[in-house]
């Protein structure tokens, strides 16, 4: 089980980048710009885990870490992929209007 004071710090985390997403969105960045930041910041975590597990392969991390970053770079996976369902059936749905 992780610790109390480590799930906080994950959730603190997250809160701290869907905000810097919303302050994005307030001072007029692009949808694309917004979108890019989230696809970066997805691919950021998941290179995180990759180290995190190379380092508790090595003796230098805590199983504690590995799991915390595997389960942030797997709840952003889920993220991407939710993103991903919601623009192709928007898609869908706009080349399903008639003219």
């Amino acid at each position: 089980m992780v610790a109390p004071s480590l799930a906080l710090s994950g959730a603190a985390a997250a809160y701290r980048a869907a905000m810097g997403g919303a302050e994005a969105i307030s001072q007029g960045a692009g949808f694309g710009e917004v979108l890019s930041r989230a696809a970066q910041s997805a691919i950021d975590v998941g290179r995180s885990a990759d180290a995190a597990s190379t380092n508790a392969l090595t003796g230098q991390g805590s199983v504690t870490d590995v799991v915390l970053a595997i389960s942030r770079a797997e709840l952003a996976l889920q993220t991407a992929t939710a993103v991903r369902d919601r623009v192709v059936t928007a898609y869908q749905d706009v080349m399903r209007m008639p003219i």
